[in-house]
């Protein structure tokens, strides 16, 4: 995990602390054992990897966009399995 948006390292641990989860569910995340996280946690790993929300998140639960966005609203890894 070198190659971040901003060109900053970024370790497991950074991911997890950033998130405010333990580094297990960044694993999980990253070996596709898990494929959603809360739209809190989405968020702050994308902006600790310097990169757009919607470039690593896609919502799940709403076909529309909502005005007023839950910011615990689950997320679903952009290419993940249904």
């Amino acid at each position: 995990m070198r190659r971040t948006g901003d060109g900053r390292e970024v370790s497991v641990r950074d991911l997890a602390t950033a998130a405010g989860v333990h580094p297990s569910k960044i694993g999980h995340l990253r070996s596709g054992t898990r494929r959603t996280a809360s739209g809190r946690e989405a968020d702050a790993i994308s902006r600790r990897l310097g990169v757009d929300l919607l470039v690593l998140w896609a919502p799940s639960g709403r076909t529309t966009p909502d005005p007023d966005p839950d910011p615990d609203t689950e997320r679903r890894l952009v290419g993940a399995a249904a």
